[in-house]
């Protein structure tokens, strides 16, 4: 919003961060008192209704003062990133992670420590492992219904795993279905190898053929335990719950919003897929209400931030309503973000 004046951003300013801070529609009176432009109500009803014009606040009653949009959200974030100051020093934060030696422990703490600074719900996505590559698979015959998988990865990494059968395979049988996953899926990282297989064995047409059907069944089942899942923790449910109770509005809409966002926190993958496209972005991320590609967080905002320890990378942040106090969930998402990346290089 480059065009908008210095009066009407400051006015803007004023407007998000006082219905932020007491979750009422603005009146042109208050801004006018309280803006320190010396200008007087109508001028403020003026500058709103050009804001209003470019679709930054709106005006939910007739009578009622005006309230932010996504897009006066993302204005106001927007000048809080530009002025921000990077913290000179995480130490207090390091020592409230540093309670423990592992690295669940330590981002359990920092989902923690998020929530409570933050009074939202606080996130910690563990760094993502090492995409070790499939480069050969073999299907040896053992006594009765067994089968033997052994899976070579990149990195030299080599697993056997014996697998319990519906019928006795014949040697031809396995080592034709071995080719055929050799052929298929070798030169993809395990995860996307498990995930390609399991899409084919979704087809049915694929499962016409009973090589191609075993073959799947067999690789699917010597992948299962060899791709890490991703490890996410969450605090502060119950921060969430009580601020969205104590928003104005229809009480129907407010249960809406809560059983959509535990729905996503059951699910986690939901979750575990928003931060992972943070990950892709790296630095600090502020996604806003529609800004969200999922139409159940429309009503909600994220803040997040990467750290790594070198050599991986994982994601922090909170998840709170649009109307979050960013400020202070921008500066401990920050805070956190950086003691990780310091505390993780020593584990």
């Amino acid at each position: 919003m480059t065009d908008l004046t210095e009066r009407q951003r400051r006015i803007l300013g004023r407007l998000v961060a006082e219905y932020i801070d007491q979750g009422e529609p603005v009146s042109s009176t208050w801004l006018a008192e309280h803006s320190e432009l010396g200008v007087s109500s109508a001028t403020v009803r003026n500058i709103l209704a050009r804001l209003e014009e470019h679709g930054l606040v709106h005006q939910p009653h007739t009578s009622a003062g005006r309230v932010p949009t996504d897009s006066g959200y993302r204005f106001y974030v927007d000048s809080l990133l530009e002025s921000r100051r990077r913290p000179r020093s995480t130490s207090e934060i390091e020592a409230r992670l540093r309670r423990h030696g592992t690295v669940d422990d330590l981002l359990e703490n920092a989902s923690q420590e998020l929530s409570r600074a933050s009074h939202h719900i606080g996130f910690a996505l563990a760094p993502a492992a090492p995409a070790a590559k499939l480069r050969h698979v073999d299907f040896a015959p053992l006594e009765g219904r067994r089968v033997l998988v052994i899976v070579v990865a990149s990195g030299g990494v080599v697993t056997h795993r014996v697998i319990e059968t519906d019928e006795r395979a014949e040697p031809e049988l396995l080592a034709a279905a071995a080719n055929y996953i050799n052929r298929e899926f070798v030169g993809l990282t395990l995860h996307e190898a498990r995930n390609a297989i399991v899409e084919q064995m979704r087809q049915e047409r694929i499962l016409y053929d009973a090589l191609m059907a075993r073959a799947l069944q067999l690789a699917r089942a010597g992948l299962d335990d060899l791709v890490p899942e991703e490890t996410l923790h969450v605090q502060g449910a119950s921060y969430l719950v009580d601020e969205l109770l104590g928003e104005p509005g229809e009480r129907d809409r407010t249960m809406e919003m809560l059983r959509a966002l535990l729905r996503i926190i059951e699910e986690k993958h939901q979750l575990i897929d928003l931060l992972s496209r943070c990950l892709e972005t790296g630095g600090l991320t502020v996604v806003i209400g529609s800004e969200h590609a999922s139409p159940d967080l429309h009503a909600f905002s994220l803040v997040a931030s990467t750290f790594s320890d070198g050599a991986k990378s994982g994601t922090v942040g909170v998840i709170g309503p649009t109307r979050m106090r960013y400020q202070r969930a921008i500066t401990v998402v920050d805070s956190v973000s950086q003691a990780l990346t310091q505390l993780s290089k020593g584990l």
